[in-house]
């Protein structure tokens, strides 16, 4: 059996995270830009679905078996948007800072008892394609919104979720600190117990 598994992502954080926290493995984790592989069309409606769409889109074009993560914020005060859309949040040009705007720009007369929120995952590996029984592990991380971005570390909107355990935002806590809370470190500790 190989020990290569496809990552479907295109995300250098999120690789890197990904390869971290499944290191002690031993699976080689190749992410699908380097086999050339552009990224699945995420039209689900729901993180699994996304999830598994590029999981197998990955599998198909590589051959390998694949490994794809659909995460993002659900925020309570704005009907748990932008979920799925998190990262193209602020439209086509999206990035971090850009969607960090727009969710404070909508949460600017909240108060602070109301910006609780929740970053969820979910993992999806496929042994080939035609998987008919994908592993699916699924983690999430409680938190609030913060009225202002703090800490540098981390991506996406970790500057401005904070998190009471450490009482500081998810971007200034260490890379371990991360790992052992976070969303996406719940649900790989499954897709490790499963694997």
């Amino acid at each position: 059996m190989s020990n290569k598994i496809v990552l479907a992502s295109g995300n250098q954080k999120k690789i890197q995270e990904l390869q971290d926290i499944l290191a002690p493995l031993n699976y080689e984790i190749v992410p699908q830009g380097s086999l050339n592989i552009d990224d699945a069309v995420e039209d689900g409606l729901s993180f699994v679905e996304n999830a598994i769409k590029k999981a197998r889109h990955a599998a198909k074009l590589s051959g390998l078996p694949a490994l794809a993560d659909d995460s993002g914020i659900e925020v309570d005060a704005i009907n748990g948007q932008p979920g799925i859309y998190s990262a193209r949040f602020s439209g086509d040009q999206a990035t971090d800072q850009k969607n960090n705007e727009k969710l404070l720009s909508l949460l600017k007369d909240t108060p602070e008892a109301d910006r609780t929120a929740r970053f969820q995952c979910v993992i999806v590996y496929m042994r080939h394609a035609e998987d008919p029984t994908p592993i699916i592990c699924q983690g999430s991380w409680e938190g609030r919104i913060l009225k202002a971005p703090q800490g540098d570390s981390g991506f996406g909107y970790d500057p401005l979720f904070y998190v009471s355990e450490h009482q500081c935002s998810a971007a200034e806590l260490s890379k371990e600190q991360k790992h052992a809370l976070s969303h996406r470190g719940k649900a790989l500790a499954l897709l490790k117990a499963a694997l």
